[in-house]
């Protein structure tokens, strides 16, 4: 992946309404900037999203080079391409990253989100709780007599779908990690 050619001085637009001024449909992206490891960073990219009334669907962050203190953040977003343009230019403009990538458009990609599901219940529904857990391959990695905590690793769209099949089995609670993701490819 190359980093992205950003213009200096480009126009900026509000996107409090991301439907309006444009005619264009919003669209969700998956944008991944190279980070230097160091206090504030993600505080001054969040700010950016807040700033300027972007929504982020999902976020995560980890250090992915210890020696070059670097981090990469991962962001799904959405928004008309005019507002992603320009949540990209202004990514770029942040002095601590490094690279921003847009990995909607710069083609093939994988993403993956792990989902912790606390799913309470007896009888029938226990019962039909682990057959669907087995169907969707997620593991067992708590038990009680009344009780299952299930892990689940796959696109957003397969958990997604696994909450909704078990919400009505007894779906108490629900943790997500965001989405990780990585162009496909050799580069």
């Amino acid at each position: 992946m190359s980093p992205l050619n950003i213009k200096k001085g480009s126009t900026s637009h509000s996107a409090y309404n991301l439907r309006s001024g444009y005619g264009d449909t919003v669209e969700r992206h998956t944008l991944a900037c190279l980070v230097a490891n160091e206090p504030g960073v993600l505080a001054r990219v969040i700010g950016l999203f807040a700033g300027r009334g972007y929504n982020i669907e999902s976020l995560t962050v980890a250090e992915v080079d210890h020696q070059g203190h670097q981090s990469r953040i991962t962001i799904v977003t959405s928004g008309t391409p005019q507002i992603i343009e320009q949540i990209k230019a202004q990514l770029g403009r942040i002095v601590v990253v490094l690279e921003v990538h847009d990995l909607t458009v710069e083609g093939p990609s994988v993403e993956r989100e792990l989902g912790l599901f606390k799913v309470a219940g007896q009888g029938d529904q226990r019962v039909e709780a682990l057959r669907l857990a087995d169907i969707f391959r997620a593991s067992v990695v708590d038990t009680t007599l009344e009780s299952f905590v299930f892990e689940l690793t796959g696109t957003p769209e397969k958990i997604d779908a696994f909450a909704d099949l078990m919400r009505p089995l007894g779906l108490v609670e629900v943790a997500r990690t965001g989405v990780a993701a990585l162009s496909r490819g050799a580069k």
